[in-house]
C-alpha cells in the first residue's frame, strides 16, 4: 500500500520542493504571529493559506523568502536552508523564488516592459540593467508571457496607466520571468472585483500548472480557494490547524480555522460551473 502523507496526498519519495520545520516568528513587541509550523511541498501544486486577520499568513509567506526574518525552525527549498543562509547566499536563493504582492509593487513610471523584465535583474549584469540592455531571449520571453497574461499590446504603456487587475497581471509575468522554482503569492485578490479575482486566481492556477511550479497563496477568500487551489493550509493564531486537499473544506473544518459562524453558506456547491474566462 502507497504510504500517505496527511490529507490523503502521497508521500514524497525523493528530496521535498520545500519544506518547513519548526518555523516561529516572534516580534519585538512580543506578539507571536508563528508557532512552530510544519509544511511540505513535494509536488507542484497551488496551495491556499488562509485564516483570520492576523492567524499569520502573510508572515508565514515572508517568512519562506526571508523578506521577514524568522525567530526559530527551518525553510529547505530543495534542501538548501534559506534561514541559515548568509547574506549573499539568499540573494542567489531569492532569484528562485518569484514573489506576487497584494500591492503590485511595479514601478509606476516603467513601462510594462520594463517592469516585468525586472525578473531578470539577477541574473544580467549590472551594465546592462542600467541600459536596459537585456539579452534577445529574455525580450522574447518578456513578450510571450505578456501574451500568456493578456496583456500583449500593453508592452508599452505605463504602469500607472493601468487597472488593477492589468497591473496584478503585469506582477505575475515579472514573477514568472524569473523562472522560479517556487511561487508566494501575497493576497492577489484583495484589491480587486469579484470578478478579476476569479479571473487572477484562475490565471495562476494554470500558470502554475503549466510550469510546474508550485505557489504559497495567502488568500483570504474562502471561496477562491476552495474553487482554484489543490491544498489548503489553515492558521489560527499561528498555528497550522488544518492541511488537506480544497475539496475537504467543510463547516467544521472553516469553525476550527476561523471560530464559530453559519459556513454553509461559504462552501462552494460540487456543481458550480468554473469554466470563465482568463481575458482582461
Amino acid at each position: 500500500m502507497a504510504n500517505l502523507a496527511e490529507g490523503g496526498r502521497p508521500a514524497a519519495a525523493t528530496q521535498p520542493i520545500l519544506r518547513i520545520e519548526g518555523l516561529a516568528k516572534v516580534y519585538p513587541t512580543g506578539t507571536r504571529a508563528l508557532s512552530s509550523v510544519d509544511l511540505t511541498v513535494d509536488r507542484p501544486e497551488v496551495i491556499a493559506i488562509i485564516g483570520s486577520s492576523g492567524a499569520g499568513k502573510s508572515t508565514l509567506i515572508r517568512c519562506v523568502n526571508r523578506l521577514v526574518e524568522p525567530t526559530a525552525g527551518s525553510v529547505r527549498l530543495h534542501g538548501t536552508d534559506i534561514v541559515a543562509a548568509s547574506r549573499r547566499e539568499l540573494r542567489a536563493i531569492r532569484r528562485r523564488i518569484g514573489m506576487i504582492f497584494q500591492e503590485y509593487n511595479l514601478v509606476e513610471r516603467l513601462t510594462v516592459m520594463e517592469n516585468v523584465l525586472c525578473g531578470r535583474l539577477g541574473y544580467v549584469g549590472l551594465m546592462a540593467t542600467l541600459r536596459w540592455n537585456y539579452p534577445p531571449e529574455d525580450i522574447a520571453g518578456a513578450f510571450a508571457l505578456l501574451d500568456r497574461v493578456g496583456l500583449g499590446g500593453y508592452q508599452d504603456t505605463r504602469a500607472d496607466a493601468l487597472s488593477g487587475g492589468q497591473r496584478q497581471r503585469v506582477g505575475i509575468a515579472r514573477a514568472l520571468m524569473q523562472r522560479p522554482e517556487l511561487l508566494l503569492v501575497d493576497e492577489p485578490t484583495a484589491s480587486l472585483d469579484p470578478k478579476t479575482a476569479r479571473q487572477i486566481m484562475r490565471l495562476l492556477r494554470e500558470l502554475a500548472t503549466e510550469r510546474q511550479t508550485p505557489a504559497l497563496v495567502n488568500i483570504h477568500d474562502v471561496g477562491l480557494a476552495q474553487r482554484f487551489a489543490d491544498r489548503v493550509v489553515g492558521l489560527s493564531g499561528g498555528v497550522v490547524v488544518f492541511d488537506g486537499p480544497a475539496a475537504s473544506l467543510t463547516p467544521e473544518v472553516l469553525t476550527r480555522i476561523y471560530g464559530d459562524e453559519d459556513w454553509g453558506a461559504t462552501i462552494r456547491p460540487d456543481s458550480e460551473d468554473d469554466q470563465e474566462s482568463t481575458g482582461r
